[in-house]
């Protein structure tokens, strides 16, 4: 059975190949039909996924998508995006432009199917994925435990929403500043890490899990905490009504489609965090109309699941509505936004996230990367008691960690307060009644 399926398998890719070969991509970028941006137009061969790795490449590279019109009935797949960078200003830049092309165009036909997810596979670092119930200062306490255990954080992405949180941490030892390989060693973190997840209440579900699977970050922080349910509603979430994203899901009974309309706050990566919460729920776009108006968004996607079928049933209609809502939650940024731009060392983030604690700060959402001995990290944070963000406070964080390297992007007297009950008032943590739930698993890359 196993050879059949693989036999199967290799005859769908070889057959893609074929069918890719036969019909090349053909991009073409024009920056003189619109005004205000740079229209890239992309026709294909069809099959499912396509949009996705379009939209992943175009805003990997940190282009906003202020247009675009999608039609993939068929066996031809064929788009158009008005994008910008991140300024409002069409893309001139002739290695940017250059590498759209290769991306999209008949140079990428025969890369293999991890293009997808837009990652390659390395022996240089280790993955860590945590997923569970949020608690104040856990991320200072993980950073702790891993400086402990001699490990550096080259990158990390976290995010919180409704009461849970997701990250994805990628580590390397120490002294040799490779992958960690060493089966003990990987139990120990593990053991240790699941001990800090735990906390006080060690009757608390923990879970760890050895995976070779490779993914996209941010398509893997979507899956995880769609896995752990985080679209499902609680006690504990206070988001007021008109904050929440309008997604409405209808049946045009005529052509067999359901129709998705999503209106809300415009913002970076809309349109991927939509798109890519769709594919993973087995629904196929096969035509999709987005624009952007002001500070606004309007996304009106038409779909039908992989078997063809619309939206059958109430239940279905209410679950994909709440999977929308909750992805175009996820990335929603509250509080403050401060850069940290230094030369990278072996226990910074821990150091970091400990000032910020002990600074009565909490962290709702992070990005942490290293490129050739720099650490750029981005934070949003929040007052502990829920109040905008003292200026005093910044100034003594920036006198300790350094007045060139912590900079502020927008006025600390502009951080709204929030609600005492707010979901994503801690980074892992909440002041939440309900049990605790959490999955630990630890990822590790190869070549």
């Amino acid at each position: 059975m196993e050879m059949n399926m693989s036999f199967s398998h290799d005859m769908d890719d070889e057959y893609e190949k074929f069918i890719r070969r036969m019909n090349p991509p053909r991009v073409v970028i024009d920056n003189e039909s619109c005004k205000n941006a740079t229209v890239i137009r992309v026709d294909s061969a069809n099959r499912h996924g396509i949009l996705l790795e379009v939209v992943q490449i175009l805003t990997d590279i940190n282009l906003i998508i202020t247009k675009a019109y999608i039609s993939s009935d068929g066996n031809w797949f064929m788009d158009v995006f008005n994008v910008t960078d991140q300024d409002g200003n069409k893309i001139l830049d002739e290695g940017i432009l250059d590498y759209i092309r290769k991306s999209l165009g008949p140079e990428s036909c025969f890369m293999p199917s991890i293009r997808s997810v837009g990652v390659k596979q390395s022996m240089d670092h280790t993955a860590i994925e945590l997923t569970g119930s949020d608690r104040p200062g856990l991320l200072s306490e993980v950073s702790a435990v891993l400086r402990h255990l001699k490990c550096n954080v080259v990158n990390a992405e976290v995010w919180t929403h409704n009461t849970r949180a997701a990250a994805v941490m990628q580590v390397t030892d120490e002294e040799t500043e490779t992958a960690i390989t060493d089966p003990e060693r990987l139990s120990r973190i593990k053991s240790l890490l699941c001990n800090v997840l735990k906390g006080s209440n060690k009757s608390s579900l923990a879970k760890t899990v050895v995976s070779h699977s490779v993914t996209h970050t941010e398509r893997r922080l979507h899956q995880m905490m769609f896995a752990d349910r985080d679209y499902e509603r609680t006690g504990g979430d206070v988001l007021d009504d008109r904050q929440r994203p309008n997604v409405d899901v209808v049946n045009w009974h005529d052509k067999d489609y359901s129709v998705v309309t999503i209106r809300c706050k415009d913002r970076p990566k809309l349109l991927f965090d939509t798109v890519c919460t769709l594919t993973d729920m087995d629904y196929v776009v096969f035509h999709a109309n987005i624009d952007t108006l002001g500070p606004d968004s309007y996304q009106e996607y038409y779909i039908r699941h992989l078997d063809g079928s619309p939206v059958k049933s109430d239940a279905e209609r209410q679950r994909v509505t709440q999977c929308l809502e909750a992805a175009i939650e996820r990335r929603v940024s509250e509080g403050l936004k401060l850069e940290l731009c230094t030369t990278d060392r072996v226990g910074l983030l821990s150091d970091v996230t400990r000032i910020f604690r002990e600074s009565s700060l909490t962290v709702t959402r992070a990005e942490v990367t290293t490129k050739a001995g720099k650490a750029v990290n981005t934070f949003y944070v929040r007052d502990a008691s829920g109040y905008p963000v003292d200026v005093k406070t910044i100034d003594s964080i920036r006198q300790v960690l350094g007045q060139t390297i912590l900079k502020v992007k927008g006025n600390p007297d502009d951080s709204k307060p929030v609600s005492q009950e707010s979901p994503t008032r801690f980074l892992f943590g909440g002041l939440f009644k309900s049990k605790s739930f959490v999955n630990f698993s630890l990822v590790r890359s190869y070549s």
